[in-house]
């Protein structure tokens, strides 16, 4: 089973009008000082994993994404399509985990004005996924 940045960078990458290629303007825990325009998977504390009688091992972690661009609604555009890419996804295998459900819990909200003036945008995701 992956970590859930590395799956949800491959969905955003499958996702092909993102314009989004790993390593180049899309990364996972760090952000690059370049290029300015940048998309950023951040793994966060989420939920407690499920525990029952019948657990199927379901976990529930969070991501927080962050887009940093030069121009703000280019930037808040962008966001909103990654929002519209992920939000809703089930049922889907990804990387050794089934996705059961993904939503956007807070956002989009712009963070910062960097010190190179890139707005930057946030939204945090939660996640129900298990082990297939």
């Amino acid at each position: 089973m992956n970590n859930v940045s590395d799956d949800i960078k491959s969905m955003l990458v499958a996702d092909t009008p993102l314009g989004l290629t790993f390593a180049t303007n899309l990364f996972i825990g760090d952000e690059p000082s370049t290029p300015r325009d940048v998309v950023t998977i951040f793994d966060t504390p989420g939920a407690p994993p499920s525990i029952s009688l019948n657990s199927t091992g379901y976990e529930n972690p969070s991501i927080q994404i962050r887009v940093r661009n030069k121009k703000y609604q280019t930037g808040l555009t962008l966001m909103q399509n990654i929002m519209n890419s992920l939000h809703g996804r089930a049922q889907q295998t990804w990387g050794g985990s089934l996705y059961t459900v993904i939503y956007y819990s807070s956002g989009p909200a712009l963070l910062d004005w960097d010190g190179n003036g890139n707005a930057r945008f946030i939204v945090n995701f939660s996640i129900q996924r298990r082990a297939v």
